[in-house]
């Protein structure tokens, strides 16, 4: 199972991932995203798609 990942380096705080997730598994701390419900995603992956950052991967758990 993969669950995404948030690069905090990379993060500017748009908060486009946690608009788009389906599931919740976002959200925002100390004006970064966080992942807060991992085990909750679905790995569709949009999270990745919409971060023009590229802060977010998924990854294998």
């Amino acid at each position: 199972m993969a669950y995404p990942v948030v690069d905090e380096a990379k993060c500017v705080g748009c908060e486009e991932c946690v608009d788009i997730c389906p599931c919740d598994v976002f959200e925002m701390k100390n004006e970064k995203c966080v992942v807060e419900r991992s085990e909750d995603c679905e790995e569709c992956e949009s999270c990745v798609e919409t971060c023009e950052e590229g802060a977010i991967e998924m990854v294998e758990g």
